[in-house]
């Protein structure tokens, strides 16, 4: 169960940093609203999570799904750079954090 608040708390922080992207460029009230509550959903499930998972590797894995999410929603969303070097530094964040998680 805490692997899925894990990944719960890092599909929260793919929202809060898509909320970012969207509070950026348009200062509306909703995206402030679901920039605050996605953070909010993301820290409480990351709190859960690390109850049992190793912090080293928690936080790891939550920064990952975080910012790999984040970078690709960005792409998708508010077409930021495609190019293959972007997508081959994402796949290495990716394999770092599974490395990480098997290193154990």
């Amino acid at each position: 169960m805490d692997w899925i608040f894990l990944i719960l708390a890092g599909l929260g922080e793919m929202a809060g940093v898509t909320s970012l992207g969207f509070y950026s460029n348009k200062k509306h009230i909703m995206a402030l609203v679901a920039l605050v509550v996605s953070f909010t959903f993301s820290f409480s499930f990351l709190y859960l999570a690390l109850q049992t998972i190793p912090m080293s590797i928690g936080y790891s894995i939550w920064t990952g799904i975080g910012a790999a999410g984040g970078a690709i929603t960005n792409m998708w969303l508010f077409g930021e750079s495609r190019s293959w070097i972007r997508f081959f530094f994402i796949f290495l964040i990716i394999f770092a954090v599974i490395g990480l998680k098997f290193s154990n």
